[in-house]
């Protein structure tokens, strides 16, 4: 069972998100806090008489202190909570998990989507989460001028819809494959391929930069930007922020902070 603090500097918005984590079956006991100043005297007083604090559920834009700068202040914690925003604005989402939030769930709040944020916070407590493990590779075979080459599914950055076939672009060039895109979206799911749009299906593995441009989404892959449909915008920045939260580092590169 989890303890969590829950923090909003609005009245009815810190009421919702208490009663939706009361409600949560994990959560044993929530403590709101009105702003983040409030939310840090609460931490203090916790770790004077020796309660736990498993997570911290906050908004971003607060007066004074935003939550951006008091999850950095509590991630330099001997033992931080964890850390899930809870926010209307989506453009603090790269940033927020650069330091670690386990979580980004935008108003209004979905209760879908909070249970799965502490899901998650259930997870890293109870160091449940298995390591990450790779995807075996696949073979596709594509016609390819009157012969069959073997295509690896790790090659493959993105597929498009092209008439009755799907185009699979690779680094090397495209190829086309005779089945729906909505099938193969199923299929490569735990992959780590995100439907973009009803017509594109992309693999998380080659996204190299995710922009917020006036209310549109683009995933960027090389030098290709790729447009995001509203209907899939959320989803899509949620998975990409999940798997860059449980991918391992490259060669050279910082590993992820820790929870």
């Amino acid at each position: 069972m989890l303890r969590v603090l829950a923090t909003d500097d609005e009245a009815p918005a810190l009421e919702e998100l208490t009663y939706l984590l009361r409600r949560h079956p994990r959560i044993e006991h929530v403590t709101p806090a009105r702003d983040a100043a409030e939310a840090l005297r609460e931490i203090g007083r916790m770790i004077k008489s020796g309660e736990r604090l498993d997570a911290v559920f906050l908004d971003i834009c607060m007066p004074a202190l935003d939550g951006i700068d008091f999850a950095r202040l509590v991630a330099g914690f001997a033992d931080p909570p964890a850390i899930v925003f809870v926010t209307a604005h989506d453009e603090f989402a790269v940033t927020a998990f650069e330091f670690g939030a386990v979580d980004y769930l935008l108003k209004p709040i979905d209760p879908d989507r909070l249970g799965e944020a502490v899901r998650r916070v259930d997870e890293i407590v109870h160091r449940d989460t298995a390591p990450y493990e790779p995807e075996a590779d696949e073979v596709i075979p594509v016609e390819l001028g009157g012969r069959t080459r073997l295509i690896s599914r790790a090659d493959v950055t993105h597929a498009e819809t092209h008439g009755d076939y799907i185009r699979l672009h690779t680094a090397e060039g495209s190829y086309l494959l005779r089945m729906p895109l909505a099938a193969l979206a199923e299929r490569w799911q735990a992959a780590g391929f995100i439907r973009i749009h009803r017509k594109t299906l992309v693999a998380a593995a080659h996204i190299t930069e995710l922009h917020f441009d006036e209310g549109r989404t683009v995933v960027q892959i090389g030098d290709l930007r790729l447009p995001v449909s509203r209907r899939q915008a959320r989803e899509v920045r949620d998975l990409l922020i999940r798997r860059f939260r449980q991918r391992p580092p490259s060669p050279g590169e910082p590993p992820a902070p820790d929870e």
